[in-house]
């Protein structure tokens, strides 16, 4: 017998869950997320570039001591930073707190639109479309969350993702929906 309780289209329901956050029931939410999320932005790449950097001095001084030989390396820093960067916004967006380092230190945090904490998969995608959405668009793209109420920008549309304030979303206590 086939399963048709709640959230399975059974009994006449289309199995979509609403929106955890609401704009006009709690503004609080949204209230400054994408000025907070752009210096939160500049964190994270100061964050990320730091071992880029670490990395190009140690192969610049491995590649004096070895009379050039270490410097065979350079063509390893491009990949292992674009590997860097996914496996960050990976961790932390599907660590305990959902937001990166840099959105930690702005209240903010990432969560799915019906409320859920962010997975390791989701952060590293939601690197990868960020990327791919600014290189081909142009930053003009992150003026689409000045025209929304959730202030979310192109890639939390294709991801279903909105960023909150951390201790707001605390204030209200309530839980993540998981149906």
């Amino acid at each position: 017998m086939a399963y048709s309780g709640p959230g399975n289209g059974g009994n006449g329901e289309t199995g979509l869950r609403p929106h955890a956050y609401d704009p006009h029931l709690q503004p609080e939410l949204f209230r400054g997320v994408l000025m907070r999320r752009a210096i939160a932005f500049l964190i994270d790449l100061l964050v990320l570039s730091v071992p880029v950097l670490l990395a190009l001095i140690f192969i610049t001084v491995f590649g004096v001591i070895t009379l050039g030989l270490g410097w065979a390396l350079f063509w390893l820093v491009s990949p292992a930073s674009v590997i860097w960067a996914i496996v960050y916004y990976g961790a932390t967006i599907g660590g305990p707190n959902s937001a990166t380092i840099g959105m930690r230190v702005m209240d903010l945090q990432v969560r799915t639109w019906y409320g859920a904490p962010g997975y390791f998969v989701l952060g590293a995608v939601h690197a990868v479309c960020f990327w791919i959405s600014v290189s081909a668009l142009s930053p003009f793209v992150l003026l689409i969350g000045l025209f929304n109420r959730r202030r979310r920008l192109l890639h939390d549309f294709v991801l279903g993702t909105v960023v909150i304030n951390t201790s707001v979303r605390a204030q209200l206590a309530e839980p993540a929906r998981t149906w």
